[in-house]
């Protein structure tokens, strides 16, 4: 049996060590057998709680970050990444609160169809990805969110996402959506759609041909 203080200094080395987040797995697979990992997690939370760095958990992963009140003192070292256009962000939230959803669900939902570059500006970003298919005629493309976006948003899981109102406050959604839009709670467990085949058809289905540019956002709507 490791010893509780033992596991804690070697959870808090291997995290501090990595190049990326570890999940609990990880972790359990690289110290000894009988450790107590969520115990040594749970001390190095408690213990850094306050401090300059604090472990966090982001999905199924944790990692040391610096605390979120210290942010500003990173400004310099970091590039300021490029900043979402009001468009990007509405079929961001709508992917969401709606995955897995199709590119035609999501212009259903905005009311609007999207430029086919918002998808391609989302996922260059990272914060968008393919999911599966659509066990629906055509096999559509069915898209979700990653990781990255719940690190750079600061939630540990889709369960926290905001509600609407605090996603309009904070920019996230137009105040012109249609007037029956919803956030339903997000389901990323869906199985609705089958694993995606990267193959041959990834040009096609991501880069579909969308000649005319973003029609403006108020176009379109019923009742505008």
């Amino acid at each position: 049996m490791i010893p509780p203080d033992a596991a804690e200094r070697m959870v808090e080395a291997l995290l501090f060590a990595a190049a990326e987040p570890l999940t609990l797995a990880d972790l359990v697979e690289r110290l000894p057998a009988g450790a107590d990992v969520e115990g040594a997690l749970a001390a190095l939370a408690a213990r850094y709680l306050g401090r300059g760095v604090e472990l966090v958990r982001i999905g199924e992963r944790w990692r040391f970050s610096t605390a979120p009140d210290l942010a500003f003192l990173m400004t310099r070292e970091r590039q300021e990444p490029r900043r979402l256009s009001r468009a990007a962000q509405e079929v961001l939230a709508i992917i969401a609160y709606h995955q897995p959803i199709t590119r035609a669900e999501i212009d259903q939902v905005r009311g609007v169809q999207s430029n086919a570059t918002l998808l391609e500006t989302l996922v260059s970003a990272g914060l968008v990805r393919m999911r599966g298919r659509r066990r629906s005629p055509g096999r559509p493309v069915t898209w979700g969110t990653t990781e990255a976006f719940l690190e750079h948003y600061g939630l540990e899981s889709l369960a926290d996402l905001p509600g609407a109102a605090e996603m309009k406050a904070s920019g996230l959604l137009g105040l012109d959506l249609p007037a029956d839009f919803t956030l339903p709670a997000p389901d990323a467990s869906a199985v609705d759609e089958d694993p995606l085949d990267e193959g041959a058809s990834f040009a096609m289905d991501f880069m579909e041909s969308d000649p005319d540019p973003e029609p403006d956002p108020g176009a379109g709507r019923s009742g505008r």
